[in-house]
């Protein structure tokens, strides 16, 4: 591996922060003095279709809000370990790439984004990032084990959840009635 940068920077949804988001989270604090974690869909009414993932901007794959998944992902950190000046959770404008300063570490020198690549989605904002100009390490070929839109599928049916997340997670996902919101988004989507 080269030598690490001063910022290791992450960004998704994280509807909710599961097992696989902390895996992505401390494998790319490998890279990085310090992570950044960049929470995007911040603005739920501001979110904009994709074409590579036509369900990231509808309401039911959007439970939770920016503050709830950034208490999710911040508690998660810190249970599996990580001190808590090792990282930043931050607001990330996914569309607006010309505003990424403002956000997140961008210069080459001293930050790297780090993505894992499974679908379309994934591989379209790799080509973003580069295109941005922004250091870039992805990883492909990797089975995806958990998947949000899973969990939610499962929190709406009402079948088990709590093991594909981390424990602060299922706290605040509890917390925030998260079964009751998921259920009733679900009961309201279009699709079901």
């Amino acid at each position: 591996m080269e030598q690490r940068k001063a910022f290791a920077v992450v960004h998704g949804r994280f509807q909710p922060f599961h097992r696989e988001h902390l895996t992505y989270c401390l494998w790319a604090l490998e890279h990085g003095e310090t992570l950044v974690v960049g929470i995007t869909n911040y603005d739920r009414a501001a979110a904009i279709q994709e074409p590579a993932s036509t369900h990231r901007h509808t309401d039911a794959s959007n439970p939770f809000a920016y503050w709830e998944r950034a208490l999710m992902v911040r508690d998660s950190l810190l249970d599996a370990g990580v001190p808590p000046q090792r990282f930043s959770i931050v607001a990330l404008p996914i569309h607006r790439m010309d505003r990424w300063s403002e956000h997140v570490p961008t210069d080459p020198a001293t930050s790297l984004h780090l993505l894992r690549v499974f679908s379309a989605w994934e591989e379209e904002k790799v080509a973003r990032l580069r295109d941005a100009g922004l250091p870039v390490e992805a990883v492909r070929g990797q089975p995806k084990l958990i998947s949000a839109s899973a969990i939610r599928a499962r929190i709406a049916r009402g079948l088990e959840w709590r093991a594909d997340v981390p424990t602060a997670t299922a706290r605040w996902i509890v917390q925030f009635d998260g079964e009751r919101r998921i259920q009733a988004l679900s009961s309201s989507s279009p699709s079901s």
